[in-house]
This record gives structure tokens, C-alpha cells and sequence, in this order.
């Protein structure tokens, strides 16, 4: 057997038994590295945002120059090459909108612009992957005609472009997957993607102010659009996951949480319209990584009502001892090194930070070593190694093991498992057009006059490459 490959089955096998919340040989290390990528490698945030193989390339040299179990194969993922292509005005891009050592940033349009009009839920509901055709995407592009005007000679390339851009860019991190496991014997760390509803309504349709004002004046609409993309989203998450089930889906959590909205807002709109998706996904074999960028601390409790061993919870402004003490018995936790001490602190001051982490809430396994947020490109090389070498000297477990687990599908829920009707989308997947497709068969059979020979055949092939175009607008949305 190869010798990098001896490694990766070992790191991957302590990775799993970590998001198991099992106890390990070891504390596995997965860093999430962004920009910092870059600057060690001797790159700008140009760079790696604009030109995907270099960002490639600087996850690679990180990968091979430190002792990680894991990494994700870009974190810098917001392609600005394809963003260009499809002409999406709400990105500023490193080297173009602001300085070349600075990470993209997000333009988020007042509430007078924003992408999304306070008396538009209805089209939203009715049809969402319409609207984001029809409505949303003219919005954010430059190039993308709006509905009712004549097309033009860049909205047609915006559109081919775009599309094409995409599965360029998709279809390059089997390549890179494949890299880091023969290089380095490193671990991709996530797969697939999942946002919250409302974070979605919050993030790129009404705006956080708008939809703050929408949920005094129309929260009912509010919850039904919550409602209506629920199975698209959950869609989007389940066709982007590891086939192997084994690696969780990152799910980032933005602003659903106090003091964004508040707790009775959390209650009825937030968690309602994330949990059976975050259900579904588990009765379907598949972890969901929560991302908790801010601080949640307020709704632990809630996250508690998730099955056992179901999600890995990663705690960056929150407390990392509180959330040990409610959620450290049912899952795996990562995070609580704060990327304040990485950029700014000392060696000694990060040594004393992982020590505390590993001995207060790592002792009985179901921990994965890590920044608090994404890390980008102020973190200093010396902090970094230091992280990595406290990790390895103190994140051993003398009763621990990582077995070299059968690398092949892993059905995480146990065999014989039953879940009540209630449990997970059951009451969520009716949609007006199937999720996963733009126009229904049923639909385009109509303009067909006759079939005179397989029409499922027929149908198969419309229905596979209609995804196409549902994969496009969706990950615009989600990814991009």
C-alpha cells in the first residue's frame, strides 16, 4: 500500500470516529484555511480567489507542509473568474473592487435595491426556481436582461459562460480531492452545502434590513417563502453530498440568531424551516457540519433536540465550555481557538488556548482541533504550527484508536431505524415544480406531438439534463 495512502486511511478513520463522538488515537487537526492558504504559499488573495487552480495549488502546499488530518479543498470557494462570467454585481473582487491582499468582499444592497421586493413573496412561493430566474438573477447580474426587455449579446454570453464556468470549476475538485489524498494523505474535509431558509431570504433576497421589516409587516409571508424553499434547499444538500457518507455536509449559519432576530423570531421562522431538513439529511446516512458563525449560545437547547451523533457542531464566538456542557454528550465539536489569537497573540498565549480546549473539552473524545472562524490571511505561520504541535503532543488518547474503517459507504443512522411521520421533510417536500428540476415533464410533454418510440427514455433525458439548469441558478445562489 502506498505510504501516503497508510495515511490517509488513518486520518480518515480518526476523522470519522471524532464526528462520531468517539474517542480516537488522536485529536484530529482540520483547519479551516482560507487566505491564509495563499499567503503561505507565497500568493496574493488575487490569486486564489481569482484563478481557482492557484487556490488549488496553495491548499496543497499547506497540506503538505503541516500535519493536518483534514482541509477543505478551497475554502477561498467563491470562484471570482466565474462570478465575472455570469456578471454578479455584489461581489467586491480582490485586485479589482478592493486591494489584491484583501479577501472578496460582499456587497449587501440597501433595502431600496434589494434583490428581492417586499410584494414579491407570492412569485417567490409559487415557483422559487422561476423567480430566481426571472426576477433575481437580472438583479444581481450586470449582463442578465431583466423579464420583458429585449436580450442582448451579453445576456446570452453571461448565461453560457456562466454555465459552462461552473461545471469547469465543479468538475476540478474531483481532480483536487484526488490530489490532496495521493500528495499529502490528506482528508477533504466537507461535501455538499446547506443554508437555512431564512438565512436565504436574509443573505440574497430582501436583505438583512428588509427582511427585519418584513417580519413586523408580513411574517406570515415570511414563513411560507421559508416553506416554499425548504425542499430546494434540502435538494441542493442532498445531491451535493458525499456519496459515501462520511464526510458532513457544511452547513453555514449566518444571521438567524439573537441578536440578529430574536428568540420567539428563532422559534417560529428559523428552526422550524432548517431542522426537518437537517432530520431528512440524518434519516438519509448524511452528518450536517453546523458552521456557527457568531454566537449561539442562546439556542443550544434547540440544537439539542437533534439526534444523537447527527451533526458536528463548530463553535466560533460562542462559548466552547457551555457548548460542551449541552451538546458535548450527543455530538462532536470543533472550533474554539480564537482567530484573534492566531493573527495577534503569542505562541504561548495559543499553547495555553489549545491545552485549556483540549483538556476541558476534548478528554473523552468527540473533538476536532480548529480555528474559530475561517481563517484568513493575518494568521501567522508560527501560531499555526504552534496550534498543530500542541495538538499532537497533548490531543493523544491512551484508551483511543482509529481503525482502518471500510473507505466505502457508511450508513450512519442505526440499521432498523424508524422515524415517525413528523420526523424530518415528510410534511415539506410538495412543490409546484419537483426540486432538483426547472420545467416538468409533464409540462414539456404538452409541446412534444408525438413519441413514437421509449417515451420514459425520452423523459429521463429531459428531466437529467433540466438539472443542469437547477444546479446553475441554486448554486448561484447558495455558492456564488
Amino acid at each position: 500500500m502506498n505510504t501516503y495512502e497508510e495515511l490517509y486511511r488513518q486520518r480518515l478513520s480518526r476523522y470519522l470516529t471524532a464526528m462520531r463522538n468517539e474517542k480516537p488515537d488522536c485529536i484530529p487537526i482540520r483547519p479551516f484555511v482560507a487566505e491564509y492558504t495563499a499567503r503561505y504559499a507565497g500568493m496574493t488573495c488575487q490569486d486564489v480567489a481569482h484563478d481557482y487552480n492557484c487556490a488549488f495549488e496553495a491548499v496543497r502546499k499547506c497540506a503538505s507542509d503541516y500535519d493536518w488530518d483534514a482541509m477543505v479543498s478551497n475554502m477561498v470557494y467563491v470562484w471570482t473568474g466565474l462570478t465575472q462570467a455570469i456578471g454578479l454585481t455584489y461581489y467586491g473582487i480582490p485586485g479589482i473592487d478592493v486591494p489584491p491582499d484583501n479577501g472578496f468582499q460582499y456587497r449587501e444592497p440597501t433595502e431600496q435595491k434589494s434583490f428581492m421586493k417586499e410584494d414579491e413573496y407570492d412569485e417567490l412561493i409559487d415557483d422559487p426556481t422561476a423567480f430566481l430566474y426571472n426576477v433575481w438573477l437580472p438583479r444581481v447580474s450586470a449582463d442578465i436582461s431583466p423579464r420583458g426587455t429585449a436580450t442582448s449579446y451579453r445576456n446570452n454570453l453571461a448565461l453560457v459562460k456562466g454555465g459552462m464556468a461552473m461545471l469547469d470549476y465543479f468538475n476540478a475538485f474531483g481532480t483536487q480531492n484526488n490530489l490532496l489524498r495521493t500528495e499529502s494523505g490528506t482528508v477533504s474535509a466537507i461535501s455538499g452545502i446547506l443554508k437555512a431558509p431564512f438565512d436565504i431570504l436574509g443573505d440574497k433576497l430582501r436583505g438583512y434590513i428588509g427582511l427585519t421589516m418584513d417580519m413586523l409587516s408580513q411574517p406570515g409571508k415570511v414563513l411560507k417563502a421559508c416553506e416554499a424553499l425548504m425542499p430546494h434547499l434540502y435538494n441542493v444538500a442532498l445531491t451535493t453530498a458525499d456519496p459515501n457518507k462520511q464526510v458532513p455536509i457544511g452547513y453555514w449559519m449566518h444571521r438567524g440568531c439573537i441578536p440578529f432576530i430574536s428568540e420567539g423570531e428563532f422559534e417560529s421562522h428559523y428552526w422550524p424551516t432548517i431542522k426537518p431538513i437537517i432530520e431528512e439529511l440524518w434519516k438519509n446516512g448524511h452528518q450536517t457540519l453546523f458552521y456557527a458563525e457568531g454566537n449561539w449560545d442562546h439556542h443550544l437547547d434547540h440544537f439539542a433536540e437533534l439526534p444523537d451523533k447527527s451533526i458536528v457542531y463548530h463553535v466560533d464566538k460562542g462559548d466552547i465550555f457551555k457548548t460542551h456542557k449541552i451538546l458535548g454528550h450527543k455530538f462532536c465539536l470543533s472550533g474554539g481557538i480564537p482567530n484573534m489569537l492566531l493573527s495577534y497573540g503569542t505562541p504561548d498565549e495559543i499553547r495555553a488556548r489549545c491545552k485549556k480546549v483540549i483538556s476541558k473539552v476534548a478528554r473523552e473524545g468527540g473533538y476536532i482541533m480548529d480555528g474559530s472562524a475561517i481563517i484568513q490571511n493575518d494568521a501567522t505561520d508560527e501560531n499555526m504550527h504552534v496550534l498543530t504541535d500542541v495538538t499532537r503532543e497533548y490531543g493523544i488518547y491512551s484508551g483511543g484508536s482509529a481503525p482502518l474503517l471500510d473507505v466505502e459507504a457508511q450508513n450512519i443512522p442505526a440499521p432498523g431505524t424508524t422515524f415517525g411521520t413528523e420526523y424530518g421533510m415528510t410534511r415539506h417536500m410538495h412543490s409546484k415544480v419537483k426540486p432538483g428540476l426547472c420545467i416538468p415533464w409533464e409540462e414539456k410533454v404538452k409541446e412534444i406531438p408525438r413519441i413514437s418510440g421509449d417515451s420514459k427514455l425520452v423523459q429521463q433525458i429531459w428531466e437529467d439534463i433540466d438539472t443542469f439548469g437547477n444546479m446553475f441558478i441554486w448554486q448561484c445562489l447558495l455558492s456564488f
